[in-house]
């Protein structure tokens, strides 16, 4: 992998991290591109994943510091029933990723037709969460919070968008559109953190085995990083207006691409 391809690559996960469209399905469709080997796209997804967890924290850092205050005033507030909440939506992917890991690491080796099908998926999932109602709910409860951690844990299916599942998921369950896209936001910033840590402590992450630069991975880096602070904002302003109906559509032609180069290549 070069500078350039890195640069290319930390873009579209930047977006796609946030955007409804399956950030693990696009890597791997610019992976297979590029001819990236496992252990390239294993370092260098650790790297950019890392990025677009920073970025989230950036956006949302207000939200993120009142939730420690009122997490740490021990009072059972509404900041501390929301940190609750966010740690009972982590309980269903924390199942996934110590029970079924293995497995789904090895369906990231299994080639694009499942991300076509996933993106398909993704795809009819945004075109119910489009047409649902408005919601009128006031707050997330613990019964959305742990539906949209089940929505969260399937969607470690590469193609299947994890933001797109989590906030069609909360939307079609009736909450507020903007809270549902904030609650997606930062449910995923701790797994995403754990997983990575674990990467390190088993000796997954590896510059100087994967073959790619310092120069490259800090370039892709910077790109994750700066391109999910814009897509993040860029999210919860569509989300509130209910436009997730055009990124259905993008969705439904990535899948076609990616079903279409599986069987032509």
């Amino acid at each position: 992998m070069n500078w350039l391809e890195a640069l290319i690559s930390g873009i579209i996960q930047g977006l796609t991290e946030f955007l409804p469209v399956s950030s693990s399905g696009h890597l791997m469709i610019a992976g297979t591109l590029f001819g990236l080997s496992g252990e390239e796209n294993l370092t260098f997804a650790i790297v950019v994943h890392a990025a677009t967890v920073l970025s989230t924290i950036c956006v949302l850092w207000k939200e993120v510091a009142v939730l420690f205050r009122g997490l740490f005033s021990f009072r059972w507030n509404v900041e501390t029933q929301m940190v609750c909440k966010i740690l009972l939506s982590m309980i269903p992917v924390g199942i996934v990723g110590v029970l079924l890991r293995d497995y789904v690491e090895a369906l990231f080796g299994s080639g694009l037709l499942l991300v076509g099908i996933m993106l398909f998926v993704t795809a009819l999932l945004l075109f119910f969460a489009s047409y649902a109602k408005a919601g009128r709910k006031e707050t997330i409860s613990f019964r959305d919070a742990l539906v949209t951690g089940i929505a969260q844990a399937c969607a470690v299916l590469p193609g299947l968008s994890r933001s797109g599942a989590t906030i069609a998921t909360g939307i079609m369950l009736g909450n507020r559109k903007e809270d549902v896209a904030k609650f997606s936001f930062l449910m995923v910033i701790i797994p995403v953190l754990g997983e990575a840590i674990l990467d390190l402590l088993k000796g997954n992450f590896s510059a100087e085995a994967s073959g790619i630069s310092p120069l490259t991975l800090i370039t892709g880096f910077l790109a994750a990083f700066i391109s999910g602070a814009v897509a993040c904002r860029w999210m919860i302003r569509l989300v509130s207006k209910g436009k997730l109906i055009y990124f259905a559509y993008y969705c439904i032609a990535a899948g076609l691409f990616a079903v279409i180069y599986t069987f032509l290549i």
